[in-house]
């Protein structure tokens, strides 16, 4: 049977300073009707195994290890004995919401996945971490991207870029080898496709970044409605990974 990508969006309530915010994640599932890997299964297992049916889980597979993203990795993958899957580099960040537990695979750079009929290419993007990675199927022109790159450009840890360099150098020299038409399908906010991210790719490298809105930049981020990292108070020490 052919495989196809589903979406799962989850919420979750955060407190900031006594103020609860709903904040959003998006789950992606792709196999076909036997079988499906799922990618950043955050928070609401039940939501996400609802999708997923009576398919079997064959991996469970985080594209960084961010608190608000995995949430829901072991439930997941428990329910079929998955594995489930994150970069070594994203260790310590898998520690701070599963302190007795690890990863069963550690992920490298183009490093296979196989569901269905098709493949997904782990590609090494780091930059929001230093584990970061995307995975790209070609049989259905698609990038999972995870924080690397969003709809709205690349993705921050609250109002922060922790590592803005690497991140635009994996998206220049990975990412944006991709084919205009591939579909960026990330773990936060909606889709788009390479092609129309590709064009703003200089201005980013001149800074335009890490301007305010008056300049053309981007100014502050959108806040925890829409970045539930920020939410949850996560701050990264890139010293720890």
């Amino acid at each position: 049977m052919t495989a196809r990508i589903e979406r799962v969006v989850t919420e979750g309530t955060v407190d900031v300073d006594g103020v609860e915010y709903e904040v959003e994640n998006n789950t992606w599932i792709i196999g076909d009707d036997e079988e499906v890997i799922v990618i950043d299964p955050a928070r609401d297992a039940e939501t996400i195994l609802a999708e997923v049916g009576e398919r079997e889980v064959l991996a469970v597979v985080c594209t960084h290890g961010l608190p608000d993203h995995v949430g829901a990795a072991i439930e997941v993958a428990a329910r079929d004995e998955a594995v489930v899957a994150l970069h070594p580099k994203d260790r310590p960040l898998w520690r701070r919401t599963w302190p007795e537990t690890w990863p069963d695979i550690e992920m490298e750079d183009e490093g296979v996945f196989g569901v269905a009929d098709v493949e997904l290419e782990v590609m090494s993007t780091p930059g929001v971490s230093q584990g970061g990675v995307s995975l790209y199927c070609e049989a259905l022109s698609a990038v999972f991207t995870g924080k690397t790159l969003q709809a709205d450009g690349p993705g921050r840890l609250g109002d922060e870029y922790p590592a803005l360099a690497d991140q635009l150098t994996a998206i220049g020299g990975r990412l944006f080898t991709l084919p205009h038409a591939t579909r960026v399908l990330p773990s936060q906010g909606e889709e788009t496709t390479i092609g129309a991210l590709e064009p703003q790719f200089d201005d980013w490298l001149s800074g335009s970044l890490l301007r305010g809105p008056e300049t053309g930049g981007t100014g502050e981020a959108e806040g925890p409605l829409t970045d539930g990292t920020k939410a949850a108070g996560i701050r990264l020490d890139l010293r720890d990974q």
